[in-house]
């Protein structure tokens, strides 16, 4: 079956026959991406615990143990993928040094960051990331084994499989798989990783976070291996008094870039019951709808606070008994993160889901930037800019207090950059558009409302 993603790519009108030419039939298939292997993400995994510690304090020069190893030997399966490749990631250490609440000594953050360069729009940017520390009960200790198996080896070893994948393809756009240090101190990876996008002068139209993304059943037994939960923020982090202002006065308080990236992601998983989907019947998102977990925080949110769409993809339940502890047996409960307590099958399909995330935004354009004007009219009319890489563009409705953008577009891949829906009074509608690529490939819808366009707001 076809999930609603390609749906809306294949569902062609408004359009001259010589222009449909110009689109696919079916882009998804024309060069189908290989699944994850559980036997690389369990080797994977199995090697960032044998490390001992993963701690952001540890030892960064011993050979065998510490951060500095795992580094190491991080950015060495990069190099060996790109070799593969015919050296098509170029491999990076960006680091900062910082101190803080949890780093009371000046200290190296390095990722190990790894970049296949895109064909046509290099400085258009997709990023899939997890971090690469561990810790146990006291975020101090930096000597006590901490295997870190789900939080976050599972995340590591999802980026490195995605790289090995995606790596035996070429894109229009450029695709950075990322190892970030110092998530467990303070976040302090994702901003090293965010500061170096911003400075190297990238336009990122999105980032998936995977932050314990390899386990099923939690603490007091519940299981569920049928969903990943997928979470998004709501107003945006970089929002001024002006662009709340104008939030308040014509919507988009559900409309941040982030939010309709999940409805992306969620639209690739087959949400909808009676859609397969990419990742299968039995997989689906459940999206969150808000930036994190209550009261806790991820390395999404640093590239938030600067403007890029940014989402965390996290088990769909956690178990507390893993996180951040000693190894120990307590009054008959087992407590630490460990390899024996992970599911590979189920990491293999949160993989896939963000191997095909990836592939879809590296293939697409980037989503338009679209006003929409009804005010004290029968009519709405709605523009936008051209988009490089586009051909044709989408527009989408969706009720005020409706969750998803409706399936069928109002308008279907028209080549114009502005249309009048007559009768449509938009007082009850939210408008969003998306793009399309010559080969069918379609962005994610982005809303007609004040921030919703893909981009920062300010450019600090």
């Amino acid at each position: 079956m076809t999930s609603n993603l390609a749906r809306r790519g294949l569902a062609l009108g408004f359009v001259t026959s010589s222009f449909l030419a110009l689109i696919p039939a079916s882009p998804a298939l024309a060069e189908p991406v290989a699944p994850a292997s559980q036997a690389h993400l369990r080797a994977d995994v199995e090697k960032l615990v044998s490390f001992g510690t993963r701690h952001t304090l540890s030892s960064a020069t011993d050979p065998r143990r510490g951060i500095g190893a795992a580094r190491a030997w991080a950015a060495a399966e990069f190099a060996r993928t790109g070799k593969a490749c015919g050296n098509c990631l170029e491999v990076v250490q960006p680091e900062q040094t910082v101190t803080g609440t949890r780093i009371p000594a000046p200290t190296r953050i390095v990722d190990v960051v790894a970049i296949q360069k895109g064909t046509q729009r290099p400085d258009e940017v997709v990023i899939v990331q997890g971090h690469i520390d561990s810790r146990v009960s006291d975020v101090m200790d930096t000597t006590h084994d901490a295997p870190g198996a789900n939080d976050d080896a599972s995340g590591v070893a999802l980026v490195l499989e995605a790289a090995r994948v995606l790596s035996q393809h070429r894109y229009p756009v450029t695709i950075v798989y990322a190892a970030l240090s110092g998530e467990e101190q303070g976040l302090y990876g994702g901003k090293v990783l965010a500061d170096y996008a911003k400075a190297r002068g990238w336009t990122v139209k999105g980032v998936l976070n995977n932050d314990i993304v390899g386990g099923s059943c939690g603490s007091d037994g519940y299981c569920d291996d049928a969903h990943v939960r997928v979470f998004s923020e709501g107003p945006r982090a970089d929002e001024g008094d002006a662009t709340r202002a104008a939030v308040r006065r014509f919507g988009g308080e559900n409309d941040s870039p982030a939010r309709n990236l999940s409805r992306y992601i969620a639209a690739l998983a087959g949400e909808n019951p009676a859609d397969e989907g990419l990742a299968g019947k039995d997989f689906a998102v459940r999206q969150i709808w808000r930036a994190d977990r209550m009261g806790r925080g991820g390395d999404q949110l640093p590239f938030l606070a600067l403007g890029y769409p940014a989402v965390r993809f996290t088990v769909a339940v956690e178990n507390y008994d893993e996180q951040h502890q000693d190894l120990r047996t307590e009054k008959g409960v087992v407590y630490g993160d460990t390899v024996d307590r992970m599911d590979f099958p189920y990491l293999a399909k949160v993989t896939d889901l963000n191997i095909a995330t990836l592939d879809h935004l590296a293939r697409s354009p980037m989503p338009p930037a679209p006003k929409a004007d009804a005010a004290v009219k029968t009519w709405t009319d709605v523009s936008w800019q051209a988009v490089p890489g586009a051909v044709a563009y989408s527009v989408y409705k969706r009720a005020t207090n409706a969750a998803e953008w409706e399936a069928t577009p109002l308008v279907k891949a028209t080549p114009q950059t502005a249309v009048k829906l007559d009768g449509f009074r938009g007082d009850d509608w939210l408008i969003g558009v998306s793009a399309i690529a010559a080969d069918g490939s379609e962005s994610p819808v982005a809303g007609a409302v004040p921030g919703g366009a893909f981009v920062p707001l300010v450019q600090r």
